[in-house]
């Protein structure tokens, strides 16, 4: 019983002391709290976004940030294409003269050339192809089109009961014909700078397989450059040679041009060397059937280097291009982005004065 009203007693006395909590108005406020009164007045409203405004935030930000990525890698791309350029322009000289040289000799020699074993023509049982890709990717279809018409032309010669082997140039076509079961002679890397000394190892592997009879012909497969928004897969035949091919076929240059921002390119079709005349009482230290020789691995060599580069020249083009596009979906998505981040925004900001807007009803009513 004594416990019983020790607690009524307790209760009593707390509801004695329970009071309602008064809020202080602002002149309340000024007087008690003069600094929290004036930040009162001065503090500007702050908009809490949900989560889903934040996340449109942070995605925006992140595709900004790719576009500048890309943009910058197609001007680099397009710096590397005007050096390949260069030295295509700066190898003209050499490959003029050697046409030259070629040219008089095959008509001083006449008959005799058909000799030579690098242009005697043979039956073919095997045919090595030579397949140049490239090292990197982030270039569209130009990789990808290369591997294809490799295999159409392993199918093709397959069809013709003609076996085939291959000399792989750049790390894409290593790492796709490795996983296969293709037969692979020799590798190489493809530079994104090709010089005479890769182009060198090249030749004297072809040389060495079509000499020593392991192989009756060299094809070369390789991308040719056609403008910034073009290339063409193309095939020609490296051995044996053609004499009337060597001194008889023109050439083609292009050069890099830039106008109003836009990059483009010019082509400039070469008319072929002039043979060169010897005179019929000129006496040669050497046979002249051992200088044409000598000349055909230096022809060669100068073929190599000159399709590496056109292939380098292509794959830069087609990372330009790649990158380009890559730069204008970055702006059609960030654009479409900042939409739907308005619109939750606007969202947000519309359910808040709803919550507002409810919140002083219940205090009216």
């Amino acid at each position: 019983m004594k416990f019983l009203v020790c607690i009524a007693a307790a209760l009593a006395t707390a509801q004695a002391f329970t009071t309602v909590p008064v809020v202080p108005t602002a002149p309340v406020l000024n007087n008690v709290f003069p600094e929290a009164g004036a930040a009162h007045r001065t503090r500007r409203a702050t908009v809490v976004h949900d989560g889903k405004a934040n996340a449109i935030r942070d995605r925006i930000s992140t595709v900004e940030n790719t576009k500048k990525i890309t943009s910058a890698m197609k001007m680099v791309a397009a710096a590397k294409v005007r050096r390949a350029q260069d030295s295509v322009m700066a190898t003209r000289p050499f490959s003029e003269t050697l046409q030259s040289v070629f040219g008089g000799l095959i008509n001083r020699l006449g008959g005799e050339a058909a000799d030579l074993p690098l242009l005697t023509q043979r039956e073919v049982n095997k045919v090595t192809i030579v397949v140049i890709t490239g090292d990197r990717g982030l270039c569209g279809g130009y990789n990808s089109f290369m591997i294809k018409k490799a295999e159409a032309r392993i199918l093709e010669l397959e069809a013709q009961g003609i076996k085939s082997d291959l000399i792989l140039i750049g790390n894409k076509g290593r790492a796709y014909f490795n996983r296969r079961p293709y037969p692979i002679r020799k590798e190489f890397e493809c530079s994104q700078n090709p010089d005479s000394k890769q182009a060198l190892a090249i030749s004297e592997e072809i040389i060495n397989s079509f000499l020593s009879g392991e192989t009756d012909a060299v094809e070369l497969l390789y991308t040719k450059f056609v403008s910034l928004i073009a290339s063409a897969p193309s095939v020609r035949t490296l051995v044996p040679f053609s004499a009337s091919e060597i001194s008889q076929k023109g050439d083609e240059v292009f050069q890099l041009t830039s106008s109003g921002g836009d990059f483009g390119v010019e082509r400039k079709e070469l008319d072929v060397a002039e043979p060169q005349e010897f005179p019929n009482d000129m006496i040669f230290e050497q046979d002249p059937l051992q200088i044409v020789n000598s000349i055909l691995p230096l022809y060669l060599n100068g073929q190599i280097l000159r399709t590496l580069q056109e292939s380098v020249a292509s794959e830069l083009a087609a990372r330009m291009q790649s990158m380009q596009s890559a730069s204008d979906n970055a702006t059609e998505l960030a654009r479409d982005l900042n939409q739907q981040y308005n619109r939750a925004r606007q969202a947000s900001v519309t359910a808040e004065l709803l919550e507002i807007v409810a919140g002083a009803a219940a205090l009216e009513g």
